[in-house]
């Protein structure tokens, strides 16, 4: 009905592809939902607000919930006070004047005592008086009379002396506040040649005009304590995880409160500023990772199945990573972070792989607090393991992979973690043994998840793959007992297709075995199908050609019930029915129009279609070209390379004009490198074998051993059934 009406068939399509996007929206927005719901998990050690205020008693120990430096503005501005009391009140250098004004006042005072002591009018009383009213020079009873009485001579030298000493000390600086320790160096400074009591006097008349000759500078003195000030380097304040920050009842000293703010621990959380912000990270990172699969895997990504698959693993990583990063010192680095990234380059393709490791990457950079160094730790891992694992044929590959990506996590161990001073050898060697055993649980962990998710979602992995080819499956086995022929016809196919898919980059894995099992509905009736049937015993002469060609194309339904009773993967069941495609039983329709005159109109070509669908990838059109040559090499025995060639040519242009290889995404390229690989690869088979001469009749071998490969044999019915 619907091939006679394509408006209702558009709409039909048109209905299927809004359903499976609304399905991929939904998968989209769970997966965002479900990543931002498990970064908020309360899994790890959560940051509470801490009701304390400075000079209070704590009332709880509060501990660091990781390793933190911070700049102090408290340590630093004590730093900084500490450097500008070290400076020293700034003084100008000693003036010159100063001490020339108190040398030229020293000789006037001098001048004047001459003055009385040569006074020959004054009384002695009267020249003791005269000396005590000097106004700078404040003389003592004693000092005065011992200047009036020193003879002539000495006062002379006295004189000299006290001159010359004045000028030493007031060449020297003197800043404020030290001219009493000027003053008691000057009896140092007098000569030793005058006696003690001279010498004394000396030092009491230069004493009194002894004055500060550097003055205090106040404006260079704060220059400089502002220039020891700026000098002085922010002063990093750092705990360690878990480091008791204050204990209970303790005081809560300034500097404890800085610190627990750095922690922001005296505020709590904003849920809603939280949830934005986790909201933020898991819509860009999910945007990013689409965009990617859309870019390099457009099939996969827009796969249902796939999608919920990948949205899920990351949902489950994430919580993994809320579960072992946020707060801790050691676990981060025992979290399998090659896991994810080998699980999807096994079951799609290492470049998905990678980009689930940047991903997972970006998620624990923002869930550690060395967000950086936990980032480079689980990209490389994951990137490492991603690249190593391959289609991952061997178990073996899966042990090379992980250690791989250990080794490279150990890399960042040493990139980030060996010049800091702050982790000792202890330390750092417990960091690389836990880089080491995370690979190993990579390995593990991804080995099984394989075999899981293939087996519960009907992915089928190279490992499948292997498993299934084994000559001892089950399903082999009873194709090998009951039909042999169909057997041996499966394995020239599978080479044939293997070697096609190879050449042109796809799985060859999945198109070997996809041919071992494409015929295998044919063991349930085999005696219908010339490869196993005996020489000149064709059933297909004795129905007619509707009956013929339901049988024949009844082994695709047959097949598919094989498949499922022994649980083929989904895309090894595909190539049951896409190898056949919806071409048609050829002989069988040509024998039904000879039998109607000619006349069209009197046979249904519906009774000799096969089901289809067509093939939907570029696996299962392979297989569908190798069946085809085979079976058409196998039946006219192609005996040069021309003919070989020229098989594969019109196998190939014969499926294109029916329209059978529309909806796969072979290139012509690909088509021409397909028909390269066939026709060397039977070449092999049928290369040009020597002919002997033709034995006399006296050896002619006996009835029945004679060679049969001589001449091929003529196409009956079966022959077309492939």
């Amino acid at each position: 009905m619907d091939a006679l009406d394509p408006s209702r068939r558009a709409w039909r399509d048109r209905l299927r592809q809004i359903w499976l996007a609304a399905r991929l929206w939904v998968i989209f927005a769970g997966g965002v939902a479900g990543g931002v719901l498990a970064l908020s998990l309360p899994l790890a050690p959560q940051r509470t607000a801490v009701p304390l205020q400075a000079n209070e008693v704590s009332p709880l120990d509060i501990r660091a919930p990781y390793s933190l430096s911070y700049t102090s503005e408290i340590l630093t501005e004590q730093a900084r006070q500490a450097a500008e009391a070290a400076v020293p009140d700034q003084y100008d250098p000693p003036e010159a004047r100063t001490a020339r004004q108190q040398v030229d006042r020293l000789r006037s005072t001098l001048a004047f005592v001459d003055s009385v002591r040569g006074d020959p009018f004054a009384s002695p009383e009267d020249r003791l008086a005269d000396l005590s009213g000097l106004a700078d020079l404040r003389l003592t009873a004693g000092q005065a009379r011992a200047l009036l009485e020193v003879p002539e001579a000495r006062w002379q030298a006295l004189k000299l002396e006290a001159i010359t000493v004045l000028e030493q000390v007031m060449r020297s600086e003197i800043r404020e506040g030290q001219s009493d320790a000027a003053r008691r160096s000057v009896s140092a400074r007098v000569s030793i040649a005058f006696p003690e009591d001279q010498a004394e006097l000396v030092a009491s008349i230069v004493g009194a005009f002894v004055v500060p000759n550097a003055l205090y500078n106040e404006a260079a003195t704060r220059g400089a304590r502002q220039l020891a000030r700026q000098e002085v380097e922010p002063v990093l304040q750092s705990f360690a995880n878990g480091q008791t920050i204050i204990a209970r009842g303790d005081i809560a000293t300034p500097l404890l409160i800085e610190a627990l703010d750095a922690y922001a621990l005296l505020q709590a959380p904003d849920p809603w500023r939280e949830v934005a912000i986790r909201s933020l990270l898991v819509t860009t990172l999910a945007i990013t990772l689409v965009l990617f699969g859309l870019r390099l895997q457009p099939r996969e990504i827009q796969s249902a199945r796939f999608a919920a698959i990948l949205a899920g693993s990351l949902v489950l990583a994430t919580i993994g990573m809320q579960t072992m990063v946020p707060g801790r010192t050691l676990l981060p680095y025992l979290y399998p972070a090659a896991t994810l990234p080998m699980l999807m380059a096994v079951l799609f393709s290492p470049g998905m792989g990678i980009a689930v490791a940047v991903v997972s990457a970006g998620l624990a950079g923002f869930l550690a607090p060395y967000g950086l160094e936990m980032a480079m730790f689980m990209l490389m891992g994951g990137v490492m393991g991603a690249l190593i694992i391959g289609r991952a044929e061997r178990l073996s590959t899966f042990i090379w992979a992980g250690f791989a990506a250990g080794l490279a996590s150990a890399a960042m161990i040493i990139v980030f973690r060996f010049p800091d001073p702050a982790t000792d050898a202890y330390g750092k060697a417990s960091l690389l043994g836990a880089a080491l055993v995370s690979g190993l649980l990579s390995a593990s962990l991804s080995f099984g998840l394989v075999l899981l998710i293939g087996n519960v979602f009907g992915i089928t992995t190279n490992l499948q793959l292997m498993e299934l080819s084994r000559p001892d499956h089950p399903l082999l086995q009873f194709i090998l007992r009951n039909a042999p022929g169909t057997y041996q016809h499966s394995l020239q196919v599978a080479n044939l297709a293997e070697q096609a898919a190879r050449a042109i980059g796809a799985n060859p894995a999945l198109v070997r075995v996809g041919a071992l099992y494409h015929d295998a509905g044919k063991a349930v009736r085999p005696a219908f199908f010339i490869e196993n049937q005996p020489p000149g015993q064709n059933v297909h002469e004795q129905i007619d050609p509707v009956t013929s060609a339901s049988i024949i194309v009844g082994h695709v339904r047959a097949g598919l019930e094989l498949a499922r009773k022994y649980r083929l993967p989904r895309r090894i069941q595909a190539f049951i029915p896409e190898h056949h495609g919806t071409l048609e039983a050829s002989f069988q329709y040509r024998n039904a129009l000879e039998a109607a005159n000619g006349d069209a109109s009197k046979v249904d070509p519906r009774d000799f279609a096969y089901p289809g669908p067509r093939p939907r990838s570029r696996e299962t059109a392979i297989l569908m070209l190798a069946d085809g040559l085979e079976a058409k090499a196998r039946a006219e025995n192609p005996e040069d390379e021309q003919a070989i060639e020229r098989l594969a040519e019109w196998i190939i242009d014969d499926r294109l004009a029916k329209g059978q290889l529309d909806r796969t995404d072979l290139t012509l390229r690909d088509l021409d490198t397909i028909r390269r690989s066939f026709a060397s690869t039977l070449k092999g088979i049928y290369h040009p074998r020597i002919r002997y001469p033709q034995p006399s009749e006296e050896k002619t071998p006996p009835a029945g051993t004679a060679a049969s490969s001589q001449a091929p044999t003529a196409p009956g019915p079966a022959t077309r059934s492939r």
